[in-house]
């Protein structure tokens, strides 16, 4: 396994990587006129035109098999929806990225607040990119248990439950209820329930772990590449790395780079550590197991 981390402008050191070498991407970039004090802020009337040049180094250096999931959210500018994610996904749209879902983060513990004229931001987007329709996915991976209402409504089979009940509207979606008695486990919505980060990790917007851990389990296996350009805290480095999968991280903030790096580096030490321990016991077991032998 392996962890890359690169400082510096993800528009230019996207560039030191090979073509088609990643299996994900999964990040989440400044937003519109978001984090100044970090960032600088992109103003969104010119998000769509700073955002295609790095879009276009991801579509180069993601495999053909590869997604890309990009967590993104309008700004409100002079009292209504901006709509620089849907001009962005237009464009990215004219450079071969084919939109294949959208997935909602709704934010469980959303921050209260009240507006005039709307009410607070309780969910954001992610928006799943691909080169082709042939892109691996692992859904049994992310099954969620099937839920409660099973209990009561396998009891109570009718005829048509038992076999492909068509739609009475005519759009060609039937079901067969009877399918569930034997199964315990379903695949999710596209709606993701999960909790925004409280913790304090240094960073002015971190998401939570739960949040990649889905879409590397859902997209990527054992092994494969998985790539954040905006890595921030470096929560998807370092869920990828418990995963057991290769990962890649680019970070133009000296100190979130150099947080990320020494927790990194200080987790492989402790694992060093503890494998060299687990070692030296091996060994001492195994003269004792010679020694006995030889009596």
């Amino acid at each position: 396994m392996k962890i890359d981390l690169y400082l510096g402008n993800c528009k230019d050191k996207l560039k030191e990587l090979e073509d088609e070498s990643v299996d994900l991407i999964f990040t989440s970039p400044p937003y519109a006129d978001s984090r100044k004090n970090t960032y600088g802020g992109i103003h969104p009337d010119k998000y769509v035109e700073w955002f295609l040049p790095i879009s276009r180094e991801l579509f180069r250096v993601l495999k053909k098999t590869g997604t890309f999931v990009l967590n993104i959210k309008e700004k409100v500018v002079e009292g209504e929806r901006h709509t620089y994610v849907l001009e962005l996904i237009r464009e990215m749209k004219k450079h071969g990225w084919l939109w294949t879902e959208e997935f909602i983060w709704h934010k469980k513990n959303s921050y209260p607040g009240k507006w005039p004229n709307r009410f607070r931001d309780a969910w954001e987007r992610l928006l799943q990119f691909n080169k082709t329709r042939n892109f691996h996915m692992y859904q049994e991976s992310v099954m969620v248990p099937r839920g409660n209402w099973a209990k009561t409504r396998l009891s109570h089979l009718r005829d048509t439950d038992k076999i492909r009940d068509n739609s009475k509207v005519g759009s060609g979606f039937g079901k067969n209820i009877s399918n569930w008695l034997c199964r315990d486990k379903a695949y999710p919505a596209n709606v993701l329930h999960l909790a925004t980060e409280c913790g304090n990790k240094n960073h002015s917007a971190a998401f939570p772990e739960a949040l990649p851990d889905w879409f590397i389990k859902l997209f990527t296996k054992s092994d494969d590449c998985v790539l954040d350009p905006f890595m921030g805290s470096g929560t998807t480095v370092k869920v990828a790395k418990k995963l057991n999968r290769n990962a890649i991280g680019i970070e133009i903030m000296p100190k979130y780079y150099e947080d990320v790096r020494d927790t990194i580096t200080e987790k492989q030490c402790l694992l060093l550590e503890k494998r060299s321990k687990y070692e030296a016991v091996k060994n001492r077991r195994n003269k004792k197991l010679r020694r006995k032998k030889h009596r």
